[in-house]
């Protein structure tokens, strides 16, 4: 039996490390106003730099090919005023919608940074909530090439996200585009890991559901 149970756990873990199929991945871009989130959507979507933008939410979709794996992305470029309460940003719509976050502030400007301190928790919380193990999440330090104007050290940034077990990168949308790649793609593994967790987990528990069912069944005969 023990060596039955053991195979079946192998053959368990062998599915769930199989090839995948197209990901699709749900991305919610949020921070506050005026620390570039359109500029850095943009910049991965069209690799061009716009500098200037309104108050407009906007849902783009985008296709990729990552380590030969056909990826789709739905962005949501959101909007957040400068000074917008905790719960006037983020909704349960978005919350529900999203499979990763984006969360964006600006390295000189600290009200910024300490309003995405606030979405950050915010998130953690409520997916924590619903009975997320782990959430993807990217924490974006924009403006890099404003260091004469820094109000925000790195260090203090990498120490906010290692505390939220969140991603973390200081970028300049304005001056590449490969910041604002490497941001992207970094979340769709997230997402892809995640998922693959998950589904592991839920395999394992319905192997084990399955295997005490057979043993209970058959101490009962």
């Amino acid at each position: 039996m023990l060596v039955k149970l053991r195979m079946a756990f192998q053959q368990a873990g062998k599915i769930s490390e199989g090839s995948l199929p197209k990901l699709e991945a749900n991305i919610l871009v949020i921070g506050a106003g005026k620390v570039g989130k359109s500029a850095l959507t943009v910049r991965f979507l069209t690799r061009r730099f716009i500098g200037e933008y309104g108050d407009i939410e906007s849902i783009y979709t985008h296709k990729v090919m990552m380590a030969g794996q056909e990826a789709c992305f739905s962005i949501w470029d959101s909007v957040c005023p400068q000074m917008a309460k905790l719960q006037g940003c983020l909704n349960e719509k978005q919350l529900r919608w999203a499979d990763g976050f984006v969360i964006v502030y600006s390295i000189s400007d600290r009200t910024s940074f300490h309003f995405a301190r606030q979405q950050l928790q915010r998130i953690k919380q409520l997916k924590k909530r619903g009975g997320a193990e782990k959430v993807p999440v990217i924490l974006v330090g924009n403006k890099r090439d404003l260091q004469h104007l820094r109000t925000v050290s790195s260090e203090e940034g990498r120490l906010l996200a290692l505390s939220t077990d969140a991603g973390f990168f200081e970028i300049s949308a304005a001056e590449t585009y490969h910041g604002a790649l490497v941001v992207f793609h970094e979340l769709l593994d997230l997402v892809r890991d995640s998922r693959s967790a998950t589904k592991k987990a839920v395999g394992i528990r319905g192997l084990v559901r399955s295997m005490s069912a057979v043993l209970g069944r058959r101490r009962t005969e």
